[in-house]
């Protein structure tokens, strides 16, 4: 009998690409991706106000209309619009009023108004409420310009949402607005994913783990582990931090194990390509089930995809700006997948571009922008790869297309600012 907690697993060769492809465009991996991932993530019950974040696994259903009756839509007086014509109307005021809270509880007869309040249910009786500001009275008549428009500055029961309607879709994370929307309808709980758990380890002799420590010259300080943790705590994911492994296959092995048990998915960063120390694909080639895709793209390329005790690895680059960059294309939609959300596709705007650059034609750029005060896109001083000061200086990505340009200032490019993956 089957377990109903585990999750579905993917299959041992999800992740490979049809023969006698070598360079994959990015299109065509982020849809190979996209038919593959599902979510992996169980589900849980939660009270509405603790599940800020989380993502839906079932339809929130309204429980009551919102509204749940007609009410004023501002101070004024209401009164049956059958009652009332061209001119100027006069009529007598009921005694009472109607507030917020504060139900009228009789009924108001024909040619007649009453005082009411915004948000009052309207009395037996109200159809159409005059703004108080169009009103005359002298506590006992109300006088105003007739003809009054049937209904005006009245709600209609469930005009909001109707009770029984689906209020938010399973996939839906949910934010500030929508635990005041679930409130309203009085949706005390709501179905959801437990939060995705990624697992990101470092390796290399030449990573320090301590920024605070001493570093040789031939010794670099990590920096794409805790960039890698800080997206998946923002991407409202759970980040499981694996630490650093030196180059030591059984230690990296044994770290992966661990991960495998922990995490719900794993991003590496660094021995993603095939060198002689790259111990992570060389690893996953013999002891898991490894797919290297060469991406057509600037920076990136190599991004090593496998399965390792039946749980996905996303081999990142080591360069701290390719696996920013890998990461917000490849990684933010595959783990939104995942964790119940569906696919996250980047929103783009064109703009007109304040720099130059000549392209060749056969791969992806994305490089590191951001707005000046006209609206225009300016790049980072440098392409190169080791500027990790450019992301930081960044606000963004343009996107250059896979065919060759030629961009002149003033020509409209794509940009992808960093809000658009979630940061």
């Amino acid at each position: 009998m089957t377990d109903p907690l585990i999750p579905p697993r993917l299959r041992d060769d999800c992740f490979a690409m049809p023969q006698g492809v070598s360079w994959v465009p990015v299109e065509e991996a982020l849809e190979r991706l996209r038919e593959i991932l599902q979510p992996v993530a169980g589900t849980e019950l939660l009270p509405g106000r603790d599940a800020l974040g989380r993502i839906l696994a079932e339809d929130a259903v309204a429980r009551r209309s919102n509204p749940p009756r007609a009410n004023s839509a501002v101070d004024g007086y209401g009164f049956a619009h059958a009652a009332t014509g061209e001119g100027v109307q006069r009529l007598p005021l009921v005694a009472g009023r109607a507030a917020a809270g504060q139900p009228f509880s009789g009924a108001v007869p024909p040619g007649q108004a009453i005082r009411i309040l915004t948000g009052a249910i309207l009395p037996e009786g109200v159809d159409t409420v005059v703004l108080e500001e169009d009103c005359a009275t002298d506590g006992a008549t109300v006088a105003f310009d007739g003809p009054a428009k049937p209904r005006a500055n009245t709600r209609r029961a469930g005009e909001d949402v109707a009770e029984g309607a689906v209020a938010l879709r399973a996939g839906h994370r949910l934010r500030p607005p929508d635990l005041a929307l679930l409130a309203a309808l009085g949706i005390a709980k709501v179905t959801v994913f437990r939060p995705l758990r990624v697992g990101v380890l470092s390796t290399g002799d030449e990573i320090v783990d301590d920024p605070g420590g001493a570093a040789a010259p031939h010794q670099i300080y990590d920096a794409n582990r805790p960039m890698l943790l800080a997206l998946a705590e923002r991407w409202d994911c759970a980040p499981v931090d694996l630490g650093h492994v030196p180059d030591d296959p059984a230690a990296i092995a044994a770290t992966l194990h661990r991960g495998a048990a922990e995490a719900d998915v794993i991003l590496t960063s660094g021995g993603a390509s095939a060198g002689d120390e790259d111990h992570v694909s060389a690893l996953l080639r013999a002891r898991g089930t490894l797919s290297s895709w060469r991406i057509a793209m600037k920076p990136g390329r190599p991004l090593a995809l496998a399965l390792w005790n039946g749980i996905p690895v996303f081999g990142l680059p080591g360069n701290p700006v390719a696996a920013l960059v890998c990461a917000l294309i490849f990684a933010r939609p595959a783990l939104s997948s995942m964790a119940g959300a569906g696919w996250a596709a980047p929103q783009g705007f064109t703009v007109p571009a304040a720099f130059s650059k000549r392209k060749k034609a056969g791969r992806r750029e994305y490089l590191r922008a951001r707005l000046d005060s006209e609206g225009r896109a300016e790049v980072f001083a440098s392409e190169g790869s080791g500027r990790i000061s450019g992301l930081s200086w960044a606000t963004g990505l343009v996107e250059l297309p896979d065919a060759a340009a030629e961009i002149t200032p003033g020509i409209p490019v794509r940009y992808l600012p960093y809000s658009s993956f979630g940061l």
